[in-house]
């Protein structure tokens, strides 16, 4: 009723609010470059607030630098560093997106059948390298490397890659505690007492927290260093371990599944003497 002496609303219309980017620069305009870079920065996120719920009595540390004279720049830049009772996950991200074609022993890794990227576990050794002499190569035992894709990647690899019985693992990066976990629990079933004491816990995160290189010019000096480096095709690190019984050296894949097997104690022994 009078419904003619109401006063009519004005229209509002929805308005598109566009996110602030630095310089005013809109989203859509920016470089290869820097959406890589945006979505590395998300990536470390999701894997720093993992890290950050992980048990207190572990210790990490991310975005480590550290010397390597091995290097091509003299460093050697670790994305991840997690020390646990049970061992020592070295972790390196990749962002790519696309079907992810590799193997453990493969010099190059390939994305979609066409792009070609180091084998990340080739990379990764020469981490665990660099690391050890800081944190003491006793601890070379300890060492688990893991690769993390983002969850746009489909994995067409080695299966033993993906077993968490493997010393050598890929993980997609919202999948990484619950492996770090799942690797832990293996190993403290293999074994009586921890392989680290609390005190060599602090021991090691010291070490490597005093090592790490924050100067910003030497890290950009760094990253120019690997944008001009070749594909490297570092020779496939060889087993240090050895059979407690003949003192013969066996591969990672008898190593590992020695340590996986209860019936040998968390001890390895070559297939000789495994029967």
């Amino acid at each position: 009723m009078f419904k003619f002496l109401k006063k009519k609303q004005p229209e509002i219309k929805a308005q598109e609010v566009k996110p602030k980017t630095k310089n005013n620069k809109s989203p859509t305009n920016r470089t290869n470059d820097e959406l890589a870079v945006v979505k590395g920065q998300i990536g470390e996120h999701k894997i720093d607030i993992q890290l950050a719920q992980m048990p207190k009595e572990y210790r990490y540390i991310n975005d480590v630098m550290i010397k390597n004279a091995k290097s091509k720049s003299g460093y050697s830049q670790i994305d991840h560093v997690v020390i646990t009772p049970y061992g020592i996950f070295v972790i390196e991200t990749k962002n790519y997106q696309g079907t992810i074609y590799g193997g453990k022993d493969r010099k190059t890794w390939l994305v979609n059948g066409k792009f070609k990227f180091m084998n990340p576990f080739y990379q990764n050794y020469g981490h665990i390298k660099a690391l050890l002499q800081v944190a003491g190569s006793k601890y070379e035992d300890l060492i688990i490397s893991m690769v993390s894709f983002t969850k746009r990647c489909t994995f067409k690899i080695d299966v033993e890659l993906r077993k968490i019985a493997s010393n050598h693992l890929i993980v997609y990066d919202i999948e990484l505690s619950e492996f770090i976990e799942r690797k832990v629990n293996v190993l403290r079933l293999q074994h009586d007492k921890v392989l680290l004491t609390k005190e060599e816990i602090d021991k090691i995160y010291q070490s490597v927290l005093e090592a790490n290189i924050t100067d910003k010019a030497i890290r950009l000096q760094h990253n120019e260093a690997l944008k001009s480096a070749p594909i490297q095709t570092t020779p496939k690190p060889s087993s240090t371990s050895k059979c407690v019984v003949c003192n013969k050296a066996v591969s990672d894949k008898v190593k590992s599944f020695c340590l996986s097997n209860k019936r040998f104690n968390g001890k390895v022994y070559c297939f000789d003497h495994q029967k």
